[in-house]
């Protein structure tokens, strides 16, 4: 089967006309404008449109297509979750841009494999630039083409970049750390998500907080809710994402009475994270609190516990592959 991609983008193309977002304007100065989304297989068929010859099979609602030699194909636009049936397919036109863990379900259904040609297309002003996409698709395992490219399944897909397995994401309050952290494995098959802190019971506030999170979460991953971090890490059967690790010293430092008393039963917990970190067995994503930047904490207890927090989050940033600070939803690698 042959593809050949007339254009990747949303209905308006990108940059849209007429358009004055700040997304078009940088998009304008990038390159050759995106066409509206457009296909056309073995080199007479087009699609998702068109009537289509003797020995093409149309399924998943008129969106999926089977070819006389048996490829398979399946454009999912934005909207619900794609038809999970049948083998993997061999090309995916995808739009990623609202929910990329549409893809980690497809994955998890076994419909997107190392063979499966992976393109995003509807690309469009919902993401701020092409370098940002790019960084996106890196991170999703994902690519996108330009116009015009042409998609051989009778050759093997590039390989996806391979990804940090220990990411830190520091960054202050409300700084957008932990949509960065989900981002990151929005579109594994299999993550499970670390909760440290308490779950909001009695504080009606903080349990608006959790749910915003909750909510904001694909559905297929798990939920551990625990401060066990070390064996958490040690006895990992997926990615990890952990949000966060200052909820989590303050635990620890609840469960030790340490906020006056005696420190090292912290440190040897602190000790015990850093080494699980070391050794992490597969991919593991942690948000914390950035601690430097902040005024100084009035009292001797919030002084103890920004140190605290400073060290271990170097420790942490020393042993990791990748670490960045995120302002304002943007992430600068450090």
């Amino acid at each position: 089967m042959k593809v050949l991609l007339t254009g990747t983008a949303g209905g308006m193309g990108w940059p849209e006309p007429g358009c004055p977002c700040a997304s078009c304007a940088v998009r304008d100065g990038e390159g050759p404008w995106r066409r509206p989304f457009g296909a056309v297989v073995d080199d007479t068929v087009p699609f998702p449109a068109g009537d289509l010859p003797e020995g093409y099979a149309p399924h998943a609602g008129g969106l999926g297509l089977t070819t006389p030699d048996g490829s398979r194909l399946l454009y999912a636009p934005a909207g619900p979750e794609p038809p999970a049936d049948g083998p993997a397919y061999d090309v995916v036109l995808i739009d990623l841009l609202e929910r990329p863990e549409r893809l980690g379900s497809l994955r998890r259904a076994g419909l997107v494999n190392g063979r499966t040609h992976l393109v995003a297309v509807g690309l469009d002003h919902r993401i701020r630039s092409e370098k940002e996409l790019a960084r996106r698709l890196r991170m999703w395992g994902a690519g996108a083409v330009p116009d015009g490219t042409s998609l051989d399944t009778g050759r093997p897909p590039p390989p996806p970049a391979a990804q940090p397995r220990r990411a830190l994401l520091l960054g202050g309050s409300r700084s957008g750390k932990s949509a960065e952290a989900e981002l990151r494995l929005a579109a594994e098959p299999y993550v499970t998500y670390v909760a440290t802190g308490p779950g909001g019971d009695g504080d009606a506030e903080w349990a608006a907080r959790v749910r915003a999170h909750r909510e904001r979460r694909p559905a297929h991953w798990a939920t551990a809710e625990t401060t066990d971090l070390a064996e958490t890490i040690r006895s990992a059967t997926t990615p990890l994402l952990i949000d966060g690790l200052g909820t989590w010293l303050a635990a620890v430092f609840d469960e030790h009475g340490a906020w006056e008393g005696d420190r090292a039963p912290v440190d040897r917990r602190c000790d015990a994270l850093v080494q699980a970190w070391r050794s992490a067995p597969g991919r593991v994503v942690a948000v914390s609190d950035e601690a430097g930047m902040g005024v100084v904490p009035a009292t001797a207890a919030g002084r103890l516990f920004r140190d605290a927090l400073g060290r271990l989050n170097e420790r942490l940033a020393a042993e990791s592959e990748y670490v960045a600070l995120v302002v304002a939803g943007r992430p600068t690698r450090l």
